[in-house]
């Protein structure tokens, strides 16, 4: 039989029923419209908690922890007894990244690396007239952390660029300034460790959304901060790592372990909880949408075991004048995927307008400044899992209905009117 009098066929049965065909189609619309809207506000929640951490922390951190020597002098001596060895200290080993520049000229010849900014870690004293306040001072590459980690995105307030073009200024941390009362244009003292003293003009306010964080941490340049701690310009303590592939860091910070002898830290092992809660969150989102379409896929079988029940007169008629059974069965098929068909692309438009209504209402919060709306991922492959779901469940909803209507025997439903 050729298709064009299938679909004319299936046609006629939908809108001879067109009332549960609209409730069918409700269903399924219903069901899509919530998925895209669901997921793509908790994936653009996601985005945005990923970004706060993950946009601020390198793939690879090289640096040089302070820890005790792993081999004593005593098992050197003695390498076939078993030493016991009381109140280790470290090895008194600097901070400081040990040929630093051919490090960093190795890495921007590495095909894998994407870039790269030195960074110089001093802990401080804010004073505050006889109050001595605990901070970090990160003496940064403005120019490199804002292509790499995005860096402009956490000053509300200031010109980061200051830090390059304005000697001896200061990002202050948002929480720290408040606790403070500092304001931008103020001056502030800070003393290192060692005693020295020096003032730092705040040019802005650094802020994360992570306040712990910004109670204790601040920016300089990277001359600024290595003056402050009396080094030389060849001063580094730490160098981050973005590579073009992510999933690569784990293998490739061994790799530099090994070669530099400095200790590396790939993102994934500094934030595997936090990676863990996102999945948690994403698989959610779609065990909920699921079950939407699924829901809205028994509405559907459902309706087209009536329709069978109520069209078996003309199942056997069509069945006594020649269609075969599985003409029949594709019948139903069709009248089952034209539901989903138009169910679906309504749903996904309805999801669209719904994901833009959510992406307006306004969302300010002082931990994050730089947000004003909810969060609202628009990635097309949502839509595209969503319109290839909904032809699936209503496929597999028809299927069985299709089976029964195409085995029923002409001559029992004529025999027993």
């Amino acid at each position: 039989m050729i298709n064009p009098l299938i679909f004319d066929i299936a046609k006629s049965l939908l809108l001879a029923r067109w009332r549960q065909t609209l409730v069918a189609a409700v269903g399924v619309t219903f069901g899509i419209a919530m998925f895209i809207t669901l997921l793509g506000f908790m994936t653009g929640l996601n985005d945005l908690l990923d970004g706060l951490i993950l946009n601020r922390t390198p793939h690879i951190l090289l640096f040089n922890e302070i820890k005790p020597t792993a081999i004593q002098p005593v098992d050197r001596v003695f390498p076939d007894h078993i030493n016991f060895v009381s109140s280790v200290k470290p090895n008194g080993h600097s901070q400081q990244i040990d040929n630093n520049l051919a490090i960093v000229s190795y890495l921007k010849k590495d095909t894998r690396v994407m870039g790269l900014a030195p960074k110089v870690t001093a802990q401080v004293f804010y004073n505050v007239g006889n109050v001595d306040i605990t901070g970090v001072i990160n003496g940064i590459d403005v120019e490199a952390e804002t292509r790499l980690f995005h860096f402009e995105d956490y000053v509300p307030k200031g010109n980061f660029m200051d830090l390059k073009n304005a000697p001896n200024s200061l990002i202050l941390g948002k929480a720290a300034a408040d606790k403070m009362l500092v304001n931008v244009g103020d001056i502030v003292q800070v003393t290192t460790p060692n005693g020295d003293r020096q003032t730092l003009k705040v040019v802005g306010f650094f802020q994360s959304g992570l306040q712990d964080l910004d109670k204790v941490q601040s920016f300089a340049s990277l001359a600024t901060t290595q003056k402050l701690l009396g080094k030389n310009n060849a001063y580094i303590t730490d160098i981050n790592i973005k590579l073009f592939d992510i999933l690569q860091a784990p293998a490739i910070a061994k790799e530099y372990e090994q070669l530099f002898e400095t200790d590396a830290e790939d993102i994934q092992s500094a934030n595997a909880q936090f990676e863990t809660g996102s999945n948690v969150r994403s698989i959610i989102s779609y065990a909920v949408g699921i079950t939407l379409l699924i829901v809205a896929g028994f509405g559907i079988y459902n309706i087209l075991n009536m329709m069978i029940y109520e069209k078996m007169d003309s199942i056997a008629i069509l069945k006594a004048t020649g269609f075969s059974g599985q003409d029949v069965k594709y019948i139903f098929i069709t009248i089952a995927l034209s539901i989903g068909l138009f169910g679906g692309f309504l749903g996904l438009v309805i999801g669209f307008a719904l994901s833009n209504v959510v992406d307006s209402i306004p969302f300010n919060t002082a931990a994050l400044p730089t947000i004003k709306t909810f969060p609202v991922n628009y990635d097309l492959k949502y839509y595209i899992i969503g319109i290839v779901f909904s032809l699936a469940t209503t496929y597999l909803a028809g299927l069985l209905p299709a089976r029964k209507a195409s085995k029923i025997d002409p001559v029992d439903i004529i025999r027993g009117k």
